[in-house]
């Protein structure tokens, strides 16, 4: 049996070696419902922040030029660079990885370095729906009638006594591709002969306005607005 004095004195030595805390006894761990609230609000924002940018990125792969392409050029897709831009409906006006095949595809207008590659700008290969022809055109050429512009060729067939039947589009929105130089000792400076990237089922009417030396004629699809 221990005195009332020693028991209390073994108990004060066990305290006094715990550090001065009871041996036995736990503190309970306790949290504030409101801080449990906030920090749900907190998590949730996030994660609709989160879901609000994802699906809000319609970003879609389309090409851009590497340099810029020239209306007879026949481009793979390694001439191209996938870019990741915001196209949304628009973006079936331009072409997308897929859309080029093996065999690449002829350029029909001039596209410039770093541009989104239009798909009305390019063709299947030229060896298939498109060629180029060498046009003489009578008249002075527009200022505007440069390579890679885009023009409607005209005809006016020659009729009997030296004059012009009334003139008609042969080929609608064909390609410049260059202009020819004018060549020999007498060059006449109100005719010019220009080559031109048409549809390859337009070739056999072209080529009989030729032979029959009809009038012909380049007029620009369109002319630069000057603001």
């Amino acid at each position: 049996m221990f005195a009332r004095g020693e028991f209390r004195g073994e108990k004060e030595a066990t305290v006094a070696k715990s550090g001065g805390r009871s041996v036995g006894t736990r503190k309970r761990f306790w949290v504030d419902p409101r801080f449990a609230i906030g920090l749900g609000l907190v998590i949730a924002g996030v994660a609709g922040t989160a879901f609000v940018v994802t699906t809000s990125d319609t970003s879609e792969e389309v090409f851009t030029t590497r340099g810029p392409l020239a209306v007879g050029d026949v481009i793979v897709e390694e001439d191209l660079v996938r870019s990741s831009v915001r196209v949304g409906a628009a973006e079936r006006l331009y072409l997308v990885p897929g859309d080029v095949p093996e065999g690449g595809l002829v350029v029909t207008r001039a596209v410039a370095a770093g541009e989104l590659v239009p798909a009305s700008a390019v063709g299947t290969t030229t060896g298939q729906e498109f060629t180029t022809v060498v046009v003489p055109v009578r008249e002075r050429l527009a200022a505007s009638v440069t390579a890679g512009a885009t023009v409607d060729l005209w005809a006016s067939p020659q009729l009997d006594g030296g004059v012009f039947g009334p003139p008609v589009v042969i080929v609608p929105s064909a390609s410049v591709v260059r202009l020819l130089e004018p060549s020999g000792i007498v060059v006449d400076e109100t005719s010019a002969a220009v080559e031109v990237l048409v549809p390859k089922y337009r070739i056999a009417r072209v080529l009989e306005a030729i032979a029959n030396d009809d009038a012909l004629s380049l007029v620009p699809v369109s002319l630069p607005v000057k603001g």
